[in-house]
């Protein structure tokens, strides 16, 4: 695989999920079938409505976290949690129009860094949000070039900052796994059985059930705000389409948390098409705001120039 297809497919992984994320945020928590009932066809237009208090094209949270951990990444030329955890909570104290309740919590508590998540796990004993997952394609990128081991290592510290429960740890590491197999040209769906093997084993068999190839997001016995529902839906999502379009489609139709599963979504079919494979007429109308960074708005280009430097600094 050369560089240049390499290149295209980080892109794809990072702007990916932001468009994913943008055209979902309208249909959230709304019913199956929402998004294919307003636009049967494929291809005609006008699928980035806005909508449930959301621009056009507007990316919610996901997005925001996300570049929020890309920039900590490249700025700080690594992992420094630390520094990302800071980034997290200015953001977070800027009101942002959207923000999970556990990562409100965690980011608002005043705790340290390296405690705030696991103090708050262990007075609610709720941490297994998709909170940490949908932000995770930057990092996914970054980390690739580091090997298996390396890049879900990763997930899982930064899936720590904000969520106590192991089980968000895991499912961002399958996450950040499955994207390193895609972007080294290979199929993400080929390395699910091998990936479950390097899961905590606590947690291997739940997510073996919702990665395999018989499960379908129906079958699911938590809302897919839940991590291992948001993951397998996502990858259900990539196994039964064949194009970055239909998967998001697909996706988007399952209702529920429709910006996290197609941000999810859009970063694994990202990086399986490449960017190329992602409608302009979706990214034309992305941006993504960030509350307490100086009124900064990030619009495609400025993803795609991140997706191409985590790419190559990665490593």
């Amino acid at each position: 695989m050369d560089a240049r297809s390499r290149t295209e497919r980080a892109v794809g992984a990072v702007l990916g999920s932001a468009v994913g994320d943008a055209l979902g945020a309208p249909f959230e928590f709304g019913p199956e079938g929402a998004f294919s009932a307003r636009f049967p066809v494929p291809g005609h237009g006008g699928e980035m409505c806005g909508g449930g208090g959301w621009d056009p094209g507007e990316a919610t949270d996901d997005t925001q976290m996300a570049v929020l951990v890309a920039e900590s990444l490249l700025e700080c030329d690594g992992l420094q949690l630390p520094d990302m955890f800071r980034r997290f909570r200015v953001w977070a104290a800027a009101d942002p129009k959207d923000i999970g309740l556990q990562t409100e919590a965690v980011l608002s508590s005043g705790d340290p860094w390296d405690l705030a998540a696991a103090l708050h796990f262990q007075t609610s004993q709720r941490g297994a949000g998709n909170g940490a997952l949908m932000r995770a394609a930057p990092s996914s990128v970054y980390f690739a070039r580091e090997g298996r081991d390396a890049t879900m290592d990763a997930a899982r510290r930064i899936s720590a900052l904000t969520h106590g429960d192991r089980a968000a740890w895991e499912g961002t590491a399958v996450f950040h796994e499955l994207v390193r197999v895609a972007l080294a040209g290979g199929d993400p769906l080929d390395a699910v059985e091998e990936t479950l093997g390097h899961v905590h084993p606590g947690h291997r068999e739940r997510y073996a059930v919702v990665l395999s190839a018989d499960w379908h997001p129906d079958r699911a016995t938590e809302f897919n705000g839940a991590v291992w529902p948001c993951l397998g839906s996502a990858v259900w999502a990539l196994r039964t389409t064949s194009s970055y379009e239909d998967a998001l489609r697909a996706a988007i139709d399952l209702g529920g948390d429709t910006d996290t599963v197609a941000a999810v979504t859009g970063g694994l079919a990202g990086a399986v098409y490449g960017s190329a494979a992602i409608p302009e007429r979706w990214s034309e109308a992305l941006h993504v705001p960030l509350p307490g960074f100086g009124g900064r708005v990030l619009r495609a280009d400025e993803l795609r120039g991140l997706a191409g430097r985590l790419d190559r600094r990665g490593g």
